[in-house]
């Protein structure tokens, strides 16, 4: 069995949270709620929006709430669907980058 190490739980974190993007949809519903803002969007004005609904917009806002991506919030009749997270893709873009060409021969061309 695999020593788990920080470094490890990193890239478990960072594949959870990409595999949850890892859908054109959930992508599209993610980029409109950013696109929003903080204040978020009715589910119906998500929907419209995004070009996905009813039970596959509600599917996919299960997976990317699961990811902590994204809240939903009841007010009143309505629910509000907001981004969350731009600090955890901020960290998975570092994550990617973190690194760059740490391995190259050519001088500057490491990022850090």
């Amino acid at each position: 069995m695999k020593h788990v190490t920080t470094d490890d739980l990193s890239v478990e974190i960072a594949a959870s949270t990409f595999a949850a993007l890892g859908s054109e949809q959930r992508l599209a519903v993610l980029r409109t709620l950013v696109r929003a803002g903080p204040d978020g969007l009715t589910i119906g004005t998500l929907g419209e929006r995004a070009g996905v609904t009813g039970s596959t917009l509600t599917h996919h806002m299960k997976i990317l709430a699961q990811a902590g991506l994204v809240t939903q919030t009841k007010q009143g009749r309505s629910i509000i669907c907001a981004a969350v997270a731009y600090e955890q893709v901020r960290a998975l873009s570092k994550f990617l980058l973190n690194e760059c060409c740490a391995d190259s021969n050519q001088p500057g061309h490491r990022h850090g």
